[in-house]
């Protein structure tokens, strides 16, 4: 199970993007950190740097067809940045249009508003989305965890850190179908 985690070079708020690759690893899945330029993207803890993060890919060579899914990772800047960039928002569109699962939190969202992927879906986010999402055409719900398992591809979406553990729960088991495990 190789699953991509889109992270801008800076701006991904850590925990979004640790805990949900430590349950990739721990289900022997294979995590790769994709972002719009290579080295190493800064990671923050709210509005302070937090660590370093080697990527593994370039968005301009990853191909959605090389994975089982993608993560989308919050942090305020972090989708902010991404969906600026042509490159990142048409790897995050690739997947919906391969029928592959995608899992955004918090913030994470406004990319998929960018790529136009919202019509029709239920998802949730960080409160001050909801109307973006709504004016994409999507619907916005306050849980903890929404799974929205329209065609082309499911989507699996949380509100903020605290969701973590019910978000990895449930993105796991998407991607454990969609990987065929």
């Amino acid at each position: 199970m190789r699953i991509a985690f889109l992270a801008a070079p800076e701006g991904v708020e850590q925990v979004e993007l640790t805990e949900p690759w430590r349950a990739v690893l721990e289900a022997a899945g294979a995590p790769r950190l994709v972002s719009t330029k290579t080295g190493r993207i800064q990671a923050y803890h709210h509005l302070d740097k937090a660590d370093t993060f080697a990527v593994d890919e370039d968005v301009a060579t990853a191909r959605a067809g090389d994975f089982d899914g993608l993560v989308l990772p919050g942090g305020v800047a972090n989708p902010d940045f991404l969906r600026t960039d042509e490159r990142a928002v048409s790897f995050v569109k690739d997947f919906f249009d391969a029928g592959k699962p995608v899992a955004a939190i918090c913030h994470a969202p406004w990319t998929l508003v960018e790529a136009g992927v919202l019509r029709g879906r239920t998802l949730t986010s960080w409160p001050s989305l909801r109307t973006d999402i709504r004016n994409a055409g999507g619907t916005w719900v306050d849980e903890e965890v929404k799974v929205c398992t329209c065609a082309p591809a499911t989507l699996i979406t949380s509100r903020k850190p605290a969701d973590l553990k019910a978000f990895c729960a449930a993105f796991m088991t998407e991607f454990r179908k969609a990987s065929g495990d």
